[in-house]
């Protein structure tokens, strides 16, 4: 799942023809492995945790997860319906049952208060701030009390040069979108959903920026 406006949907690195090649270009320029492991040890998931990967793209992350803790039910969404077709084959191929649905990110299909863990990778900076905070509300909607969202996303720079090299990101994704991430106001979107104890928990240096590490939880 992807950016997205009223009039056109835009999908996993910005065309429909690099989607094939996703998993290689973010393995290879993000620290996939790094900061999505340390997410899911963040997370802490337990056997029967419900458990939903928002934007879950190409499945890593809710395939990992589903590894990670196997007695976890996992489901991933997105709004693409090709890389869903990806995801679901690459979860058969690693021999693990995660459920992947076709939805967008402010209008979930699912009841309230059903999961016990929402998390999201490098997706937030695609939004617009309205569309950010309709999904902060959604999965503030769909969270169980006392529950907790964790989020890796793009963050505030931990030095200059990191700031240099997120301008990659912001040529390929939009400045107006990303700004709200490289502005550090992603704690202030989780805030104002909702969440208390929102915090950035860890950040990771990658060749396009800053790779930030959030957690939030619902009020019980």
């Amino acid at each position: 799942m992807q950016q997205y406006s009223k009039s056109k949907y835009v999908p996993a690195l910005s065309f429909y023809w690099l989607t094939p090649y996703y998993d290689t270009v973010v393995g290879t320029t993000t620290r996939q492995r790094s900061f999505k492991h340390a997410l899911i040890l963040q997370a802490a998931f337990k056997a029967g945790h419900e458990v939903l990967d928002l934007a879950s793209g190409t499945g890593t992350l809710a395939i990992w997860v589903k590894q990670n803790q196997p007695l976890a039910t996992v489901t991933g969404v997105d709004g693409d319906p090709a890389i869903l077709s990806i995801a679901t084959r690459k979860a058969q191929n690693a021999n693990v049952a995660v459920q992947f649905d076709h939805a967008l990110s402010y209008s979930l299909p699912y009841p309230a208060a059903h999961f016990d863990r929402v998390v999201s990778s490098l997706f937030f900076h695609h939004l617009t701030w309205e569309s950010k905070q309709r999904t902060a509300q959604e999965l503030f909607r769909v969270l169980k009390p006392g529950a907790e969202l964790h989020v890796a996303d793009w963050g505030y720079p931990t030095n200059a040069l990191m700031r240099c090299l997120f301008l990659s990101v912001q040529l390929l994704d939009g400045f107006t979108n990303t700004q709200d991430n490289v502005s550090g106001k992603l704690i202030e979107l989780f805030q104002q959903a909702g969440f208390s104890e929102v915090a950035q928990r860890q950040t990771f240096s990658t060749i396009f920026g800053t790779m930030a590490l959030y957690s939030a939880v619902k009020p019980s």
